[in-house]
């Protein structure tokens, strides 16, 4: 009986360490996402365009092939290149880190200037696609949303894991399976949102009367609306979230200037709006990083452009 007693007793023991593993797991992983939060919205903003001009009947499935293919990307591929990359070179996370805020950075530069200069791949990308079958198109356009995720997901696991390296290998590994599931379900949810509510009030404008026909109307007319500030959000987005990791990366190396600069125009920030000192502190915050991102940005940008025409081979002189 003393031996039945004991065995119980382990299993309550484990029981219990087991419950406290799964609250450790989900503290973990939840601040492991909110770090990621920046690149989410980011994510978020992109992902839309990838199901434009598509039939409403596509609009979905192409967004459940464009969501598993995500959560392939963070799960097969990123999850244990980033576990052994941590576990052999812990040193590389950072250079990692900085180095795909380097690429935010470029890629929330080159949106800005592209559209300051009215300059665009858009209508590029159009004639090519009307050369291909409907099947061809969506082929195309989901492989390429799978590419641009695989690097935003590389962003966003990680963030994650710098959250959680110091944590137990198991705890590192379920904590970002929990991130990869919750982010991918949370950003091509909100995406499927964003794509029908068109659909949507379509339908409400023309099966419903009064009051709710006219918030039908509103949905369709406000849907570009919502798309362009979509754009400029998730190019925001990415200026923020590359300054931010640059900045607080350089620190760890003893590059203290912008992130110095940062705080300063947070706490001017802060000064300057009392009465609202927190939000004025994080909008300076912001501020500052997404400055830090558009000049990193910018300088990549032109080392591209410029890489580009010395490769441009040279057109042939008239004879």
């Amino acid at each position: 009986m003393s031996g039945l007693i004991a065995l119980l007793d382990d299993v309550a023991a484990i029981a219990k360490a087991a419950a406290a593993s799964v609250d450790d797991v989900g503290v973990v992983a939840g601040r492991a996402s909110a770090k990621a939060v920046g690149v989410v919205v980011d994510d978020t903003a992109v992902a839309p365009r990838y199901v434009t001009g598509f039939a409403p009947d596509r609009e979905l499935p192409v967004i459940w092939r464009i969501a598993k293919g995500s959560l392939r990307n963070k799960v097969i591929f990123i999850l244990p290149a980033v576990l052994l990359l941590n576990y052999f070179l812990p040193g590389a996370l950072s250079p990692l880190l900085m180095l795909g805020g380097a690429y935010l950075s470029y890629e929330g530069a080159e949106k800005v200037i592209g559209a300051l200069s009215g300059q665009s791949d858009e209508a590029a990308d159009d004639a090519a696609n009307a050369q291909l079958s409907s099947q061809e198109q969506e082929d195309q356009m989901v492989s390429g949303a799978i590419r641009t995720d695989f690097i935003l997901s590389t962003e966003i696991m990680v963030i994650s894991l710098a959250e959680v390296a110091a944590q137990p290998l198991l705890t590192q590994t379920l904590s970002l399976i929990v991130v990869a599931l919750v982010i991918t379900a949370l950003v091509y949810g909100v995406v499927a949102v964003i794509v029908k509510l068109d659909d949507v009030g379509l339908n409400l404008s023309h099966r419903h009367p009064g009051t709710t026909r006219a918030l039908g109307r509103l949905l369709v007319r406000a849907m570009p609306v919502v798309m362009s500030v979509l754009s400029v959000v998730g190019t925001a987005a990415m200026l923020w979230v590359g300054g931010h990791i640059l900045a607080t990366r350089l620190e760890e190396y003893g590059i203290t200037a912008p992130e110095h600069l940062i705080r300063q125009l947070a706490e001017a920030a802060e000064a300057a709006v009392p009465f609202a000192a927190g939000a004025a502190s994080w909008l300076g915050e912001t501020a500052g990083s997404a400055i830090l991102g558009l000049l990193v940005g910018s300088v990549i940008a032109g080392v591209v452009l410029l890489f580009r025409r010395l490769r441009r081979p040279a057109s042939p002189q008239a004879s």
